[in-house]
C-alpha cells in the first residue's frame, strides 16, 4: 500500500462574483479529481489553530502531524532549514523577501507593496541584486551593526539570519496579504531592533532603486526589484519525527522551501526537481517522474505539494487559478493515478488545500478546507465533486494533526 499527500496550496476559496457566485473550486475544469472525490470520504477540516495566523506555515504543520501551537516558532526557521540553513539556539531568522514597491517621489512608508516576489524576478536577478546589496559598504555596515547575515537562495525568498537580536515587540505583516497598501503600518516595527531592520529595508531601496537590472526590467515592462521585506521572525525550532510517530517513511516533492523545510526536519527526504516554480510554469513533468520514481522505492508515504493556485490568488490572476487547479487535475493526479493503476499498486490518496487563499483579498483565510480520501482497495461512493460546499455535507475534523491518522488508516 501507497500513501499520497496532494495539497494544492490555497486553491479552496470563497465565492467570486466574476464566476457567478461559484468558488474557483466549483467553476475549474477539474473532471479527474472529482471522479476520484464521487468514490471518496469527503469532509472538511480546520488546519490552522484559530488564534494562529493562517499560512502554509501553520497549515501544513498541522496537516504533517505536528500541532503548530506546539511547534510553531514562526515560519522563517522552517524555511531557513529547507535551503539548508541552521539556525542556533539564540538566533532569530527571518523571511526576507526581494519585493515591488510603487515609484515616485514619496516618503518611503507611502510608497506601495506592488508585488511580494519582485513581479515573478527569476532567481539569477534575485541573487544579483542581493548579492551587489550585500556588498554595498554602507548596507553591509548596517547589517554588522545588529549581527544580522543574510543568505542568498535561488529565488525572492532570501532567508536572514540575526545573532543576539529580540523579537519583543517586534511586529511586521506578510507581504502578500497587503498588496496595494501603503508599507509604512506595515513594515517592521514596535521594538529597537525592528526599528534598526525598518533601516535597512529603507536602505535597501535607495540602493536598488535604480539599479541596472531594475532600470532594465522598467524598460522590459516588468516591476522592479527595489525593495527587501524582512518578516515571519522564528526562532530555532525540532519537529517530532515523522516515522516514529506514523510508521511511515518517505518523500515531500515542492517547489516550496518552506515545505522542504518542514519535510527535513520531520524526517522526510525533500525532493528537489529542477525547472520547480511554485508558479503555473512549473516543470509538472519533472514533478510526476519524481513522483513516480519515489513510488517505486521502499518507502511508502510521499507528499506532493503544488503551489501554483496560491501564488495564481496573490498575483489577482484568476485566470491562473482557474488553470492552476485544471493542471493539478490534469497534469499531476491524472499521469501519477494512472501509473498506480497500470502498475497494479494498491494506493490510499488524500486531497485537499492547505488553507483558503482567497481572490478577494488575495491573502490566506484560515477557515475550513475540504478533504476527500480515496482508497483504491475500499472505495466509498458520495456521489460529490471535490468542492468546498461539499465537503461540508461530510465529517469535520477540527485540527488538522488528525489527517495523518485518517490517510494512514487509523481513524
Amino acid at each position: 500500500m501507497k500513501y499520497i499527500l496532494l495539497i494544492g496550496d490555497g486553491m479552496a476559496d470563497n465565492p467570486v462574483p466574476e464566476l457567478g457566485g461559484k468558488t474557483p473550486l466549483q467553476a475549474a475544469d477539474k473532471p479527474f479529481l472529482d471522479s476520484l472525490c464521487e468514490k471518496s470520504l469527503l469532509g472538511s477540516v480546520s488546519n490552522v489553530p484559530a488564534q494562529l495566523p493562517p499560512g502554509s506555515d501553520t497549515a501544513i504543520l498541522s496537516i504533517f502531524g505536528c500541532d503548530p501551537n506546539r511547534y510553531f516558532t514562526g515560519r522563517s526557521p522552517l524555511e531557513a532549514a529547507g535551503c539548508g540553513f541552521t539556525v542556533a539556539p539564540g538566533e532569530i531568522s527571518y523571511r526576507c523577501n526581494m519585493v515591488a514597491l510603487s515609484d515616485g517621489e514619496m516618503p518611503w512608508g507611502e510608497r506601495k507593496i506592488l508585488s511580494h516576489n519582485a513581479g515573478n524576478i527569476d532567481g539569477e536577478s534575485s541573487i544579483a541584486l542581493i548579492t551587489w546589496l550585500l556588498a554595498d559598504p554602507e548596507f553591509k555596515a548596517g547589517c554588522n551593526a545588529i549581527g544580522l547575515r543574510i543568505e542568498p537562495t535561488d529565488s525572492f525568498r532570501h532567508i536572514a539570519v540575526q545573532h543576539g537580536g529580540s523579537t519583543a515587540g517586534m511586529l511586521a505583516a506578510p507581504p502578500h496579504d497587503h498588496l496595494g497598501e501603503p508599507i509604512g503600518p506595515l513594515v517592521m516595527h514596535g521594538s529597537k531592533n525592528a526599528d534598526a531592520l525598518r533601516a535597512l529595508m529603507q536602505l535597501a531601496t535607495q540602493k536598488l532603486d535604480h539599479h541596472p537590472i531594475n532600470e532594465q526590467r522598467r524598460a522590459d515592462g516588468k516591476l522592479p526589484a527595489n525593495g527587501i521585506w524582512f518578516w515571519a521572525e522564528g526562532t530555532a525550532v525540532q519537529l517530532p519525527d515523522f516515522a516514529a510517530c506514523n510508521g511511515h517513511t518517505g518523500s515531500v516533492i515542492s517547489a516550496v522551501p518552506l515545505v522542504h523545510g518542514i519535510a527535513s526536519l520531520c524526517g522526510l527526504k525533500p525532493v528537489h526537481v529542477p525547472g520547480a516554480t511554485g508558479e503555473i510554469d512549473t516543470n509538472y513533468a519533472g514533478k510526476v517522474a519524481a513522483a513516480i520514481a519515489c513510488l517505486q522505492s521502499e518507502d511508502d508515504f510521499l507528499a506532493i505539494h503544488i503551489e501554483a493556485p496560491d501564488e495564481a490568488t496573490h498575483n489577482g490572476r484568476l485566470d491562473h487559478k482557474l488553470l492552476a487547479i485544471h493542471q493539478l487535475d490534469e497534469l499531476v493526479t491524472k499521469p501519477v493515478v494512472t501509473w498506480l493503476r497500470e502498475n497494479k499498486v494498491d494506493f490510499r490518496l488524500l486531497v485537499l488545500s492547505d488553507h483558503k487563499t482567497l481572490m478577494r483579498t488575495r491573502g490566506h483565510d484560515g477557515d475550513p478546507v475540504p478533504f476527500f480520501l480515496y482508497d483504491s482497495t475500499a472505495e466509498r461512493p458520495c456521489g460529490l465533486a471535490y468542492t468546498e460546499e461539499n465537503g461540508k455535507a461530510g465529517p469535520y475534523l477540527p485540527a488538522g494533526t488528525a489527517l495523518m491518522d485518517l490517510l494512514f488508516g487509523k481513524e
